[in-house]
């Protein structure tokens, strides 16, 4: 007879769960009392059981610095593990219901700065609320940086937004690209003009948004890079704002065209020769469980701009074909 072997007894751990959950939590708030927040439990109660699930692996997951925690490797490693069967775990009634075609409840919290819920979002958020009117949805209006903190926090399922740099637990994925143009009154001396070189746009005020923000920098770098200065007339906050202070008459500006419906009373003029074309796009965090709202929206949004980017270039050739035509005749 073959030896017998010994072999541990399978048996389910009813507290695994809540301890990973736990231990996940505190992982992504960085916090004890943050993570007891979030599951409404008592922050003792958190630390039994991240502190249970230490003794039983026999490792450290968390240094512990004052308030503050932060992951050890060890920790690190079984969070990338542990996040994704939890959020699973957790998700799971929503998961089979929208696997057997039923999604008809639940949540869905996106994050996105106010350009980005005033024109990208309007088209792909009135298809998705008219095919699922029970699904609870929430748009968080926030800056890029608290909209990651949102986002890294698992406070919102993704954001939507334009990312220059790209932090690495994060992954960002373009889905829609606009162009840089400048816009002026239509009583402006560069109104009559279809094309513009930056030598002729600097003499004149530029209305900028907050100082912070990215579109300052890159005009500051692109001014920079010809050796041409630029003088701001005046600094304000939001694209229609902007776009309504130009038409006022009290400066002109850069924007990206996104922005741009063709009922503004104002001339635009494209400077993609300058500078470089904006994208906006999904952001998430690495290693985020998407929900079958989040997934269903997202598919729904690339659709739609798939669509709309279609249009865009047809448009583009038909012109540049109309162009070509009157020049061949001339």
């Amino acid at each position: 007879m073959p030896p017998v072997t010994s072999t541990p007894p399978l048996y389910y751990k009813q507290n695994r769960l809540k301890q990973l959950r736990a231990f996940c939590h505190a992982a992504r708030a960085g916090s004890i009392s943050l993570a007891a927040e979030r599951l409404f439990l008592s922050q003792p109660s958190v630390s039994l059981q991240i502190q249970a699930l230490e003794r039983e692996l026999g490792i450290i997951l968390f240094e512990r610095r004052g308030p503050n925690i932060k992951l050890t490797p060890e920790g690190e490693i079984l969070y990338t593990l542990a996040d994704p069967l939890v959020e699973g775990m957790d998700k799971l009634h929503e998961t089979f219901a929208a696997t057997t075609g039923k999604l008809e409840s639940g949540d869905l919290d996106i994050a996105a700065g106010e350009s980005t819920i005033l024109y990208i979002l309007p088209g792909p958020m009135k298809q998705f609320t008219e095919a699922h009117p029970n699904i609870r949805m929430k748009l968080h209006n926030v800056t890029g940086r608290d909209g990651l903190a949102m986002l890294r926090a698992d406070e919102v399922d993704f954001a939507v937004g334009s990312m220059l740099e790209v932090p690495d637990d994060i992954v960002y994925r373009p889905i829609v690209t606009y162009n840089p143009a400048l816009i002026v009154p239509l009583d402006h001396p560069l109104a009559e003009r279809d094309t513009v070189t930056l030598e002729e746009v600097s003499p004149y005020g530029l209305i900028l948004p907050p100082r912070h923000l990215s579109t300052w920098r890159i005009v500051e770098l692109v001014f920079r890079q010809h050796n041409l200065t630029y003088k701001v007339a005046l600094e304000a906050g939001g694209w229609e704002v902007i776009k309504k202070y130009v038409e006022l008459g009290l400066g002109i500006s850069i924007v990206t065209d996104v922005c741009l419906t063709g009922e503004e009373r104002l001339k635009s003029i494209r400077l993609d020769q300058y500078f470089p074309k904006r994208s906006y796009g999904l952001v998430l965090r690495k290693g985020r469980f998407l929900s079958p709202q989040a997934k269903r929206f997202i598919g729904l949004m690339d659709a739609h701009f798939e669509v709309d980017q279609a249009e865009q270039s047809a448009e583009v050739t038909i012109a540049a074909t109309t162009t070509l035509s009157s020049d061949m005749a001339d």
